[in-house]
């Protein structure tokens, strides 16, 4: 990469402020050199982090260490740095996942991931590069409820194929032991609902699901709905509720808070798949993701979080900012 271009990096604001105060034992040249490598994969460890946080701003610090701890390595001594960086980025998310659950020992809420609204040529390439990979809510839901070892262990070595001997010194057990992990995961992500991938087939029945809520229509409801349906709701860590189960359960529940919210709904793309926004993007009251699976819907997730819906403002106001520029 020339230096051109890397000065180019930097004055888009791509590389952080660490980035740029060099290490006092590293040539300039060559810190800059490693810096521009890092930016090259920087969309690739964003998405890496959000898999296992399920949080933008955790996965960008989560990022951001990643490089801290880069920046203070022997870089003579990392024979490829693609999979040193993934396997120091997964250490970095075990140890946030560990603290996160041991701080949620007693929450009696719902906790959802952070949902990326949709694919607007101004998002970042980190969402894009989330999006790109379509990393349904579904899950990110099956991954939350995994232990954070076999979280790091799926997404290392199944989707970002980091060997499992790489992988057994972070969650400090043996290969074979890790490859145990990996494949207990695999199996719960196996069983959970499974996206039907027309986007257009998704928000036909979406479209027919906030028309019967509309309507006050029990039936039309119970229709779109599979008969196991979920509906999880993230009201923030002040308002527990717990899952509902079932169609009818689920429909009544819909229908119990439909006249206040359904005439606020507007079409949305949430991590990859049809969605639905009630309020603005500049005043969101919450955001639903809905698993279409077979013609029918599998799971609602509604979020109104107030901390997760800031998500929302902020990145309309970096694409303003940018189309103003």
């Amino acid at each position: 990469m020339t230096a051109a271009r890397i000065g180019h990096i930097a004055a888009a604001g791509f590389v952080s402020s660490d980035m740029d105060s060099s290490r006092s034992d590293v040539p300039g040249s060559q810190h800059d050199w490693l810096a521009a490598q890092f930016q090259a994969y920087r969309p690739q460890l964003h998405a890496l982090a959000y898999r296992m946080l399920g949080s933008l701003r955790d996965a960008e610090d989560a990022v951001q260490e990643t490089w801290l701890r880069l920046d203070r390595s022997d870089t003579a001594a990392i024979n490829d740095l693609r999979p040193w960086l993934s396997t120091v980025a997964g250490r970095v998310c075990l140890d946030m996942l560990r603290s996160r659950k041991a701080s949620r020992e007693h929450y009696t809420g719902t906790w959802l991931p952070e949902p990326l609204i949709g694919t607007d040529p101004g998002d970042g390439p980190e969402q894009q590069a989330v999006l790109a990979d379509s990393v349904s809510m579904a899950l990110l839901v099956v991954l939350e409820a995994l232990t954070p070892a076999e979280q790091l262990a799926f997404v290392l070595h199944d989707i970002f194929e980091v060997p499992f001997n790489q992988i057994a010194p972070v969650v400090d057990r043996t290969p074979q032991a890790t490859r145990q992990l990996a494949s207990r995961a695999r199996r719960r992500i196996q069983q959970a609902p499974r996206p039907d991938p027309d986007p257009g087939q998704q928000r036909q029945v979406v479209d027919a699901f906030l028309a019967a809520a509309r309507h006050g229509d029990f039936d039309a409801l119970v229709a779109v709905l599979d008969p196991s349906v979920v509906f999880r709701a993230d009201l923030g860590p002040d308002s527990p509720r717990r899952p509902l189960h079932g169609a009818h359960p689920v429909a009544r529940h819909v229908l119990a808070i439909a006249p206040r919210f359904a005439s606020l709904a507007s079409p949305i793309t949430i991590n990859g798949a049809a969605g639905a926004l009630f309020g603005s993007r500049e005043d969101p009251i919450a955001v639903t993701a809905f698993t279409v699976t077979g013609g029918r819907i599998s799971a609602i997730d509604l979020i109104s979080d107030p901390d997760k819906l800031q998500t929302l403002t902020l990145s309309r106001g970096a694409r303003e900012a940018t189309q103003a520029d």
